[in-house]
């Protein structure tokens, strides 16, 4: 089965993680031009393709779920097992951003944990040791405003620190040489970002 392409009006924005800039540079080399980086803490209107949802994170890095705004009312949420404070050790940091271990059906990665992104973004590396293909492709928009389309697939669980998703949609990312966790995973939680963990406490 050929991987379906999405309507080109359903767009992943990545403007606001911190990390932008190396996914971009990765992806378009020198023909980007300058990266321009928006404000990690600006408040942005982010829809994720292939039945993800339409939600907006505040400047207070909360997840607003907008999908009465976009025509998602039936569009079911991820599957998120919440329950008491999660904390999240942390391995080093990858420029200044911390870095944690996830596992992805069961098989461990090393993983930027960015407050920024809205979705989450695998190595072709990891897609590879997981023996997984795309189901989809979505647009990013860069910072130039043009846009590149990006593979994506579907994730059975995904789990880091006790917390566990399931059926999560995350983006491929060809040329990364180190993945991304996003608000996708740990939107539901407030964060609290301390020298050597991270601690996730469930908003009330």
């Amino acid at each position: 089965m050929q991987p379906k392409e999405t309507q080109p009006d359903s767009r992943a924005r990545l403007r606001g993680s911190k990390l932008f800039r190396y996914f971009t540079l990765g992806l378009c080399g020198s023909t980007c031009g300058t990266i321009l980086l928006a404000s990690p803490a600006t408040a942005q209107l982010n829809r994720s393709t292939s039945g993800g949802t339409c939600f907006m994170v505040t400047s207070s890095g909360k997840q607003l779920n907008l999908g009465s705004l976009c025509g998602e009312e039936n569009v079911p949420a991820p599957t998120i097992s919440k329950s008491s404070v999660v904390r999240l050790k942390i391995k080093k940091r990858y420029a200044s951003t911390p870095v944690v271990n996830v596992a992805f059906n069961g098989k461990t990665f090393e993983m930027i944990f960015d407050t920024g992104a809205s979705s989450t973004l695998i190595t072709q590396g990891m897609a590879n040791a997981l023996n997984i293909q795309p189901t989809g492709y979505r647009e990013v928009i860069i910072a130039d405003g043009s846009t590149v389309k990006m593979p994506v697939t579907s994730i059975k669980q995904i789990s880091a620190g006790g917390l566990t998703n399931r059926n999560i949609e995350v983006t491929i990312a060809n040329k990364a040489d180190v993945g991304l966790l996003g608000h996708d995973f740990f939107g539901n939680y407030d964060i609290k970002i301390k020298r050597n963990e991270i601690e996730l406490h469930p908003q009330k």
